[in-house]
């Protein structure tokens, strides 16, 4: 029982990346103007330094906290900054919106390598609420206007293909290294900002940010890209990673909504109809998490 609750506590926390995800395209609107190795840096330096001084704050210690095994140190490092990498790399040599919809084959990936997982069990429910989650993704980023995949953009695809591994791979093996402490992923930060900061003075010129610019990459530091990937490092390490991967596809959608409620989008049918797949495939995917928790509160009952 409580090996039960701690999970779905861990999975609830983990969802917490998703709502934060969501965040991001939002902030962005803001940023378009910032290179995107540039943005990544300084997003990561916030997201580590700010996560230092609330270890130190809270009594914890840094040096602790970083001293980790190599292996969770390689994961850690190539899985945050590793993605963005070569998710920029495939916006580059490819039109955003195959390239994006690549990317995010992650969540279904990650639903089918937690078969690998020990005592981990691959459902039909599993796969199929994976795929109608898939496809509304496809229908609010392509906006339901179709997809065509040009040949000679194959190192755009590629890459997102990478990309998507990557991301995928990183959130699974991820549960091999559930003892290494959360507090860790301040050094897998600090790792990604000096690789964002090297990437850019090798391709990119700076861009001064103004204020606004300043306030949306605080948001993105604290948030999208600070404490998102330390709760997703918490729920992926202890809750349910198949749940956590259909979940994931409510980043698009959230994303979609944040953006209609502040007038840079429109419900349009077709939005509409990407939100209500995803919603199904989150909850058929969650089944056996569902009916189990009713099943256990009607047993309870007088």
């Amino acid at each position: 029982m409580t090996n039960g609750i701690e999970k779905r506590t861990a999975t609830l926390i983990g969802v917490l990346a998703v709502l934060l995800w969501s965040l991001l395209a939002l902030f962005t609107t803001v940023v378009a103007a910032i290179p995107p190795f540039q943005l990544v840096s300084l997003c990561f330096s916030i997201a580590s330094i700010l996560s230092c001084i609330w270890i130190t704050l809270r009594g914890g210690s840094v040096f602790r906290a970083l001293r980790q095994p190599v292996g969770a140190w390689m994961l850690g490092v190539a899985g945050l900054f590793g993605y963005h990498f070569f998710y920029f790399v495939a916006l580059a040599n490819a039109p955003a919106v195959e390239a994006s919809l690549i990317a995010y084959l992650w969540p279904l990936f990650i639903v089918l390598f937690s078969a690998l997982l020990p005592g981990e069990k691959l459902r039909w429910h599993h796969v199929a609420g994976g795929l109608l989650g898939l496809s509304g993704a496809v229908l609010l980023v392509s906006k339901g206007q179709g997809l065509y995949f040009d040949p000679a953009f194959a190192l755009g695809y590629g890459a997102a293909m990478v990309c998507s591994f990557l991301w995928s791979g990183y959130s699974v093996l991820n549960r091999r290294y559930r003892d290494v402490p959360v507090n860790a992923v301040c050094g897998f930060c600090a790792g990604a900002a000096v690789l964002g900061f090297v990437t850019h003075g090798m391709s990119e010129v700076w861009v001064s940010p103004d204020f606004s610019q300043w306030m949306a990459i605080l948001g993105l530091g604290l948030g999208p890209v600070g404490a998102a990937f330390f709760v997703w490092d918490y729920g992926t390490k202890h809750g349910d990673i198949q749940i956590l991967g259909v979940a994931s596809y409510g980043a698009p959608l959230l994303s979609t909504c944040f953006l209609i409620i502040f007038g840079k989008a429109l419900a349009t049918p077709v939005v509409i109809a990407g939100c209500i797949l995803i919603v199904a495939g989150a909850v058929l995917a969650s089944r056996e998490l569902l009916f189990r928790s009713k099943s256990r509160t009607n047993f309870q009952q007088p």
